[in-house]
């Protein structure tokens, strides 16, 4: 195994010690074998860690490694770290223990003991030391409101997705039971679904409680409230606690305005539409906007509840006073949140305990560590070096710094959909004002697998907001965008395109927004599951799959022209992504389908033309890129000699009819519609026509393309309009550099390469 380098930028002024961080290090094929070898090397001194494989190549060797480990990382500087072959096994001081029967539940890290609870409850007890114990009744909720009535929990199963000895993830399923007197009536597929997923690292004093909920009806749900409850009350102390606490709240954009009380008193803080629309804010979101917190101390113990982007899923709230804490998920008043029937929705916050010594200044920094934590980054050779991506890896020697600028802004300027259900999305300003929703914002809904494009920026950059803006992306898209519960079965379990409300609904009556093949990406989901170890996204991938298997049955798929290039070529390319990460051949059942039903559609009419008006047959370039670029995928999975050759000529064929005469590729193949084209997939199109032939034609064929695209840069804008339940900042579709990413930095790899 290549030794490997990870780097920590400067971050925090203070040490950190025992940090928990993670990493996902991708290996060459046949590279690795024994995944429990890898191990990380401070100045030659082995971390405690642990690995979890992600990925395999179809030889069985590692494709890529999650790692766990605790690191010392010092105040005000960077440092680097090694990734090392190495058999010994190190111990943290402080174990994760998991002890599980038919019973019980409980996790304990050397400084907490949790024992899970059924029914009713999330949590039996949480100890903090032998004298300072949370018992069953210091943990309520969270208590849901709708239709004024509080709703019940009941916790069904407790698993443990991950284990070792420095990280555990413990993952609650359940149902929220809805009474008679809140207005719904469930049938008996209905229901209101949670999952509570809890992650605890080895030594530290905190734990993150992520609480989803899945509305599996067919009506949206808008809770009053829904409220995460700790009362002072039933903690267990020593008689001589201090009945007087401090209270606090924080909330910050810069520094942190703190509202604090030495007697008790009630103090509350909270993020709102207005409040973010009135503050003054400059950062990348999806790496940090800032904090919102509340703590209680007593003389002898305290407790901090800390909400993770909090001013992006607005509102949010948190209280605290002589009875304790309260995390608002949706606050009572303020801004109405609509889960729309069919999606889900994770929101987490940290829960710290610490000693009645404990500054606020401490508890600030552990918030704000929270929200940006310390996070490792490899350099881009390391992923070039494994070829689990496309080429599009350039060396430093090589490479141009305009194009780089361009990419670099290009990821940078898509427009932001703050809110509880828009985080992760935004719309887009064309689609929109065509009246695609009918007056209403149309949310992209991850088109053109945006996650996957910043997910390989990062790679092949190193720059670490790239690896958050595609997180936040594949958060958004696992639990909002796809239907986790339909009326058509055609659409459960399937991606929503673009379109009003996520989803389409209006008024909970029912789904009317399409589920197409063309609008369905599993790669961001795959990569989501590699760069943060979340179950949860290879999950809804697997699921995606299925609902492309299934549409593909319908009569509109069996005919020949009958449908775009690129509604059967994005199935082509899902499947051929999902093959290459489970070796499952189902996933290659209908992919003989599809590929026989490209070599009929071209010998039929000489090339890939679709039909358009009820007399016309045309050419669409971009659309027959995307059919190109999915075949490729395809080949590399199966290594297929005649889709190689099918590709070629498909290129070939767009060169010789589908350009203009000053070398751009028209529109689409009509009169009416043969405007200048500027669409990037040509590029990529072209660059896997050159890799496969070495003709430097096809790269000559895209050079007025790019000029045309690097002639408009996106601008990166913080402007700010508040809109139906969402504030927006900037304007730019997250369409344009998902669609125009992957094709752009292969046909700039592939020119840079050549000379």
């Amino acid at each position: 195994m290549d030794k490997i380098k990870l780097h920590f930028e400067k971050l925090y002024r203070e040490d950190r010690n025992g940090e928990c961080c993670g990493v996902a290090i991708p290996f060459a094929k046949g590279e690795l074998k024994e995944a429990s070898l890898i191990k990380i090397s401070d100045a030659g001194t082995i971390l405690p860690s642990q690995t979890k494989v992600t990925s395999t190549w179809d030889d069985g060797s590692v494709k890529y490694a999650f790692v766990r480990f605790l690191a010392d990382l010092p105040g005000n500087a960077s440092k680097d770290f090694d990734v090392v072959s190495e058999k010994n096994y190190h111990v943290p001081k402080n174990v994760v223990l998991v002890s599980k029967d038919d019973e019980k539940l409980s996790v304990s890290n050397g400084k907490l003991v949790i024992d899970f609870g059924y029914g009713s409850r999330l949590f039996e007890q949480i100890a903090y030391s032998e004298d300072i114990v949370y018992t069953e009744n210091a943990f309520e909720g969270p208590v849901i409101t709708i239709g004024g009535t509080a709703c019940e929990l009941d916790v069904e199963e407790w698993t443990v997705p991950e284990e070792g000895p420095v990280f555990a993830k413990v993952l609650g399923k359940g149902k929220i039971i809805v009474p008679e007197e809140a207005g719904l009536r469930f049938s008996e597929k209905e229901s209101l679904d949670f999952e509570c997923m809890i992650k605890i690292s080895a030594g530290s004093p905190y734990f993150e409680i992520g609480w989803r909920i899945i509305n599996r009806s067919f009506k949206d749900i808008v809770p009053e409230s829904m409220i995460f409850r700790f009362n002072e009350s039933f903690v267990g102390t020593p008689e001589d606690a201090n009945k007087n606490p401090r209270t606090s709240v924080g909330r910050s954009a810069y520094r942190t305005s703190l509202y604090t009380s030495e007697e008790g008193e009630n103090v509350s803080a909270r993020t709102t539409a207005d409040i973010i629309m009135e503050e003054n804010f400059e950062h990348f979101g999806e790496v940090l906007h800032g904090c919102l917190f509340a703590d209680y101390t007593a003389e002898n113990y305290g407790i901090s509840a800390t909400v993770f982007q909090p001013y992006q899923n607005f509102p949010k709230a948190v209280t605290a006073s002589k009875n304790g804490l309260e995390v608002h998920i949706i606050p009572e008043g303020e801004e109405k949140v609509k889960i729309g029937a069919g999606m889900a929705r994770e929101q987490k916050f940290l829960l710290h305990f610490h000693s009645g010594a404990t500054t606020t200044d401490e508890i600030i920094n552990r918030a704000l560590i929270y929200q940006m934590p310390d996070t490792p980054t490899l350099d881009p050779e390391v992923f070039e070096r494994a070829g689990v991506m496309p080429e599009i890896f350039v060396s430093k020697r090589k490479q141009d710094q305009d194009k780089e600028i361009f990419l670099i802004d290009m990821a940078d300027a898509h427009a932001r959909g703050y809110g509880m259900m828009n985080w992760g999305d935004a719309p887009d300003p064309n689609y929109t004002a065509q009246g695609r929703g009918g007056g209403a914002q149309v949310w992209v809904n991850n088109e053109y697998d945006y996650g996957h494009a910043q997910y390989l920026q990062f790679a092949r950059t190193g720059i670490r907001r790239f690896l958050d803006y595609g997180n936040v992306a594949t958060w958004h898209q696992m639990d909002v965008d796809i239907c986790h519960f339909g009326k058509d079965e055609l659409k459960t379990g399937g991606q929503y395109m673009h379109i009003c409300g996520h989803n389409g609904g209006l008024n909970g009556d029912e789904h009317f927004g399409e589920v197409t093949p063309s609008h369905e990406w599993v790669e961001g989901l795959l990569d989501c599951y590699h760069f943060t170890c979340d179950e949860r996204a290879y999950e809804a991938a697997l699921k995606i799959g299925e609902n492309v298997l299934k549409l593909l049955e319908l009569p509109k798929y069996q005919t020949v022209g009958e449908v775009g290039a690129r509604e059967t070529g994005w199935a082509l390319r899902a499947f051929a992504s999902l093959y290459e990460e489970t070796h499952d051949p189902k996933w290659l059942s209908k992919c003989d389908m599809i590929i026989n039903q490209f070599k009929a559609w071209r010998n039929e009419y000489g090339a890939w033309l679709q039909r358009y008006t009820d007399n016309t047959l045309i050419r669409v370039p971009f659309m027959i890129s995307v059919a190109v670029i999915s075949l490729e995928r395809y080949y590399s999975a199966t290594g297929d000699g005649s889709v190689r050759a099918m590709m070629v000529e498909a290129v070939d064929d767009l060169i010789e009819n589908g350009m203009t005469e000053q070398g751009l590729f028209y529109y689409k193949e009509l009169p009416s519609l043969r405007k200048n084209g500027h669409n990037p997939l040509v590029l990529e199109a072209l660059a896997v026509a050159y890799k496969y032939t070495g003709d430097r034609k096809y790269l000559e064929a895209g050079k007025r393309t790019l000029e045309r695209i690097m002639a408009n840069p996106p601008a990166v804008s913080n402007k700010k309009v508040k809109v139906e339940d969402a504030v927006l900042i900037g304007n730019v579709s997250p369409k344009n550099f998902a669609q125009g990413f992957l094709p752009i930095a292969r046909y700039y790899a592939a020119t840079a390469n050549i000379i």
